[in-house]
């Protein structure tokens, strides 16, 4: 969900987004008296949509261990994308003295996205400290008469901190990088060449494809049909803002902003967006306007004119954009096709939550378990490689129960793309009450096949009577699906 983080054309989102959620917060002092003077004349008088952003995304300043094609080119692992799960694979596979070299256009570049998480999952991970700013609960708004509050703690990534972490561990595991755009993969028996549109070719044993949605080296033996999650989003200098300091608002479902907006709100009743906000202070916001899921995706500037009209409600005046960001995230669809010779991680494994988005703790949490699975096949004297170096790491990242859960995950996906604004209400209302085991579970991708089943009974029993005749209309035949997709993979 918001940022349920976040790429050349098609504008799909890198791996990372869920991400989700990006943004970035240089701090005010930052932004030129002089574009801040002319940014407030602006922003008195017309739409902040109007208002270029202050502030790019910088490189970061590190050293690295730089590749040089006259060292040889020989690798265990090469590792095509430096974003977030190609660095936390590369880390944690390096970190067992296997041979890695990552291989990206731009290693230093910083993300276009950060991520928003909550804080339970980071603190498992003990990457606290990538976190620099938390707020201790949340809130989903479900209508103007009905507010839920979350006693969960959401925090922002400090994508900084985060990758510059990754990258130095990296280093000191003494992983190669690369500054280069993979071209093509030839495959033989045991091992796999990348070339790169410099001509220099890298080979290893294994070939993992970190390099987002528009991949070309990861296959599919299905035909793929995502749910688009889309968003606008920007960090914001305001004169006033009337959210909590000590709240994050992780949906906000209201549609009273749109009353003077006939076209909008009829168009919002049948694709619904809500807003997403974290507030800094009593001047700096991040906003975003949020479609959760849709078939075929939301028109972009249908969801800037929502967020312009939300905030010209609120009362928000926007005086300068710190940063703003375009969010467009598939989710869902069939798994790439396993076994293959490419190894896949990150946004082109399936790892996005289908039903919200979240892709960024859970890349963190799955890519040691695939690293140990490579680390034994590559590490051992047996040296297992080839297919069944292939088969074992597929089937590491997406064993039976994980597969068979990611369904689940898909039927929520497919049910939420049936709900109009009021079914999505009625929706999350019953979500929310349920035990905070459960939506904390299903929202982290924790929860087993088991579990699931106990939640959709549990959802069942909360909702009220016109939620259940959705569930019992418009749930069937994503259901069946479901039955028959679990069904098929025991096969």
């Amino acid at each position: 969900m918001a940022s349920i983080a976040k790429v050349s054309p098609p504008p799909l989102l890198s791996t990372s987004t869920p991400c989700r959620f990006p943004i970035s917060i240089p701090t005010r002092k930052t932004i030129p008296i002089r574009n801040r003077t002319q940014i407030l004349r602006i922003g008195k008088f017309g739409s902040f949509l109007d208002l270029e952003p202050e502030s790019k995304p910088q490189p970061l300043d590190l050293d690295l261990p730089w590749h040089a094609p006259s060292d040889g080119s020989r690798f265990d692992v090469v590792v095509i994308g430096a974003g977030p799960a190609g660095l936390r694979l590369a880390e944690q596979v390096s970190s067992h003295g296997i041979k890695v070299c990552c291989l990206d256009p731009s290693p230093l570049s910083m993300w276009p996205n950060n991520y928003g998480v909550w804080v339970d999952e980071f603190h498992t991970l003990q990457l606290d400290d990538c976190l620099d700013k938390t707020w201790p609960t949340a809130c989903v708004y479900i209508n103007d008469h009905k507010t839920k509050h979350l006693d969960r703690a959401y925090g922002r990534v400090n994508r900084s901190l985060l990758k510059s972490k990754l990258l130095s561990e990296c280093s000191n595991n003494g992983v190669k990088f690369y500054k280069g755009r993979a071209w093509n993969v030839k495959h033989e028996e045991l091992n796999s060449t990348v070339a790169c549109d410099d001509g220099t070719k890298l080979t290893a044993n294994l070939v993992v494809d970190a390099s987002g949605f528009t991949t070309t080296f990861v296959e599919y033996d299905k035909p793929r049909n995502p749910g688009y999650q889309i968003a606008h989003g920007i960090l914001a200098e305001v004169d006033d803002h009337p959210f909590d300091l000590d709240k994050m608002v992780l949906m906000d479902w209201r549609d009273s902003h749109l009353g003077n907006e006939p076209y909008l709100r009829v168009d919002n009743s049948r694709l619904p967006t809500f807003l997403y906000a974290m507030a800094f202070d009593s001047n700096l916001v991040f906003l975003e306007e949020t479609s959760l899921v849709s078939r075929p995706m939301l028109n972009y500037v249908e969801v800037k004119k929502r967020m312009e009209a939300r905030l010209r409600h609120l009362g928000i005046r926007v005086r300068a954009i710190v940063e703003d960001e375009k969010c467009v995230i598939p989710m869902g669809g069939p798994l790439p096709r396993s076994p293959q010779s490419v190894m896949a991680m990150g946004g082109n494994a399936g790892i996005v939550h289908p039903a919200t988005g979240y892709t960024v703790a859970r890349t963190m949490e799955l890519a040691p378990m695939v690293a140990s699975v490579i680390v034994e096949c590559l590490g051992s004297s047996r040296m297992i490689r080839g297919k069944h170096l292939h088969r074992r790491v597929w089937d590491g990242l997406w064993p039976f129960e994980r597969r068979s859960a990611r369904e689940f995950y898909n039927f929520g996906m497919e049910t939420l793309l049936k709900l109009d604004l009021e079914g999505t209400r009625r929706f999350f209302d019953a979500f929310f009450d349920l035990d905070p085991y459960y939506w904390h579970g299903f929202l982290s991708s924790r929860l087993s096949v088991g579990e699931l089943v106990k939640l959709g009974v549990s959802l069942f029993g909360h909702a009220s009577m016109p939620s259940r005749v959705d569930m019992l209309t418009k749930c069937p035949p994503p259901l069946v699906r479901m039955a028959g997709n679990i069904v098929l993979e025991t096969i």
